[in-house]
Formats: structure tokens, C-alpha cells, sequence
């Protein structure tokens, strides 16, 4: 997977005081590959919202960073989440379900919004905060030291969450900090992160991406798209329909998803779905119904998100249609 193909480089710079933190990813994973950053830290004091960029990657009031996994059954795949600096293990939480508020039947978590999680403490008044761990995954316990290799847990869906992924916090004397951005340097673009950052290598910031895509016999269900349970990977000359999907994140006013299918007799579906507002996640689907039987051979899907008429990333499914 490739999430975004316009990235602004990020450079990892000394942290301001020799006694500040060097962070690491905090998942077992590779980012822009298999997770992503869905949102970061809230840089605007008023009641609006912006990232450390001036892009739309947060909301207000938001004090972390959100790396996330595309799909539930990322998660359930198992992904396991790292102490992101050296320190000692000050609170954790475990027990809670992973189940995503908004939908019906979820649990009340008021007073427990982090959901399963962890606290560290690195000395110097600084301490990192892990939420919305898989029920059941915590690994460490009060008073134990960690490494930036320790595993903490597995992500999960449990809190104030409707996605899976894990809120990294980080607090310096209980103020929260950016760790893009940890000078607060109030600017836009790379001016943003001038005095470096606290990570331990060079990061990317994507402006949105496509998290997956996929083919089905009809237009699938939002709730199956975000699961990962949506499409097909086999099909016959006698299915219904041919419906292309593509599901994102990161989406802006005015952005496209161009979605289309070629097959032996060429292009069957070709659709421009516009985005009509700024949206943390979204999902577009076009298809065509059969003409009463698919020619059979191969097929390719393809989905490109647009922003100002650049293609800012894009995907392909190829998939055979058999009698």
C-alpha cells in the first residue's frame, strides 16, 4: 500500500534540551506501507482546528498523534504497539472493549476515553501516553522499565474511537506538545518544523491517501468498507454487476476519486465522484450493471484521488472474470 504520493519531507532534528525525548514510531509497522497518520495534534487555539502544516489532519481539541491501521481487519491481524522512548511504566488500563463509539449498542467510556492503554514516564517531566489498545494485549505493569523496542499491546478499538489506531500522546509537565512541532511555532508548511522535531528519523507528512480498494458484485456497505470485508476476489461471467470502491482518508472540498474498470472490450466503467467537503474518512463507489453476461478474461480496477488536478495517490486491483 502506498498512502499519498505527494509528501512534504520532515527533517529529524536534535530535540531542543539534551534532556528532551527521541520518539520513535510507536507501531510494529511501516508507515505509508501498512498504518498511517489519520490525525495530529490540534495547532489551532480557537474554536477551529488545524495540524502543525495548517492542513485539515486534526480536529479541535485534539492532543495526540492518531497512527492508524486502513481497516478493522488490520487490526485483528494484530499489530503491535511500542514504547516510542526509553522510560518507566507510570499507569496502564486494560479490560475495556473494542468496540467503535457511534454505532449502536456502544459502550458508555465516559470518564475512560483512552480506552486500554499505557503511561510512561522518561524523566525530565516528560511522559508519553498510549489509548485505544486491544482489549487484552497490555504486556507491561506499573514500575516496569521499557525500551523503544518493548511491546506495550496490540491496537485496538477500545475508548473513544471509531477507527483503530493508537493516540500517542506527549506531555511535558502535564502540557501537551507536538512532537512535529515541539517549539509551537505558530506558521504553516515546513516553516512549522524548523526547529526540528522530536522523532528519531525523518518522518512524511501526507495530506490524504487512499487506505484501500476494491471491487464487489453491488455497491458495498460503509460499515464493510471500514471493516476490510468488502469485495470480491473472484467473479463469473453470470454476476450482476461490477461495482469499483475506493475508501480514503484525508479527503478535501473539491478533491475527486476517479474510479474505472477495463476489461478485454475495454473501459466498462468511468466515473469522476466528487468530494463535497472536508471528510477524515470517506468511501466512493461506481459500477455498471451486466450486460447479461461479462466477457470473460482480465480485468483491472483502478481508483485516483485528485487534489488540483494532480493525482495525489492511486491504486489498482486486477481480477479475472471466469465462466
Amino acid at each position: 500500500m502506498r498512502f499519498g504520493l505527494i509528501l512534504l519531507c520532515l527533517s529529524a532534528a536534535s530535540p531542543a534540551s539534551a534532556r528532551d525525548p527521541v520518539l520513535s514510531v510507536p507501531l510494529n509497522c511501516t508507515l505509508g506501507l501498512d498504518c498511517y497518520i489519520q490525525n495530529y495534534v490540534d495547532a489551532d487555539p480557537s474554536p477551529g482546528a488545524a495540524d502543525f502544516t495548517c492542513g485539515t489532519l486534526s480536529y479541535d481539541g485534539h492532543t495526540g498523534t492518531d497512527f492508524a491501521l486502513p481497516t478493522v481487519v488490520d487490526m485483528w491481524n494484530g499489530v503491535e504497539v511500542l514504547a516510542a522512548a526509553p522510560g518507566t511504566v507510570t499507569a496502564t488500563r486494560d479490560g475495556m472493549d473494542d468496540y467503535p463509539q457511534g454505532v449502536e449498542a456502544a459502550p458508555d467510556v465516559s470518564g475512560k476515553e483512552c480506552g486500554n492503554g499505557v503511561v510512561v514516564d522518561h524523566g525530565g517531566g516528560w511522559n508519553t501516553q498510549y489509548c485505544h489498545m486491544m482489549n487484552g494485549s497490555i504486556q507491561v505493569k506499573k514500575g516496569q522499565r521499557v525500551t523503544a523496542t518493548t511491546v506495550l499491546g496490540k491496537v485496538g478499538l477500545s475508548g473513544q474511537t471509531q477507527f483503530p489506531h493508537v493516540h500517542l500522546a506527549v506531555r511535558h509537565d502535564g502540557k501537551v506538545v507536538d512532537p512535529f512541532n515541539p517549539e509551537g511555532v505558530i506558521s504553516c508548511g515546513p516553516e512549522a518544523i524548523s526547529n526540528g522535531t522530536l522523532w528519531n528519523a525523518d518522518m512524511n507528512y501526507v495530506p490524504g491517501g487512499l487506505l484501500s480498494i476494491g471491487v464487489s458484485t453491488e455497491m458495498p456497505a460503509y460499515d464493510m468498507v471500514k471493516a476490510g470485508t468488502a469485495g470480491k476476489g473472484q467473479f463469473s461471467t453470470s454476476d450482476p454487476a461490477l461495482v469499483v470502491f475506493g475508501f480514503a482518508y484525508g479527503g478535501l472540498a473539491g478533491d475527486i476519486m476517479r474510479l474505472s474498470i477495463s476489461g478485454p472490450e475495454g473501459e466498462l466503467v468511468g466515473y469522476d465522484a466528487p468530494i463535497e467537503k472536508a471528510q477524515a474518512q470517506l468511501f466512493r463507489g461506481a459500477g455498471k450493471r451486466s450486460p447479461g453476461a461479462w466477457p470473460p478474461g482480465g480485468y483491472r480496477a483502478m481508483v485516483q484521488l485528485i487534489r488540483n488536478d494532480h493525482v495525489i495517490d492511486q491504486r489498482q486491483f486486477d481480477f479475472a472474470i471466469t465462466e
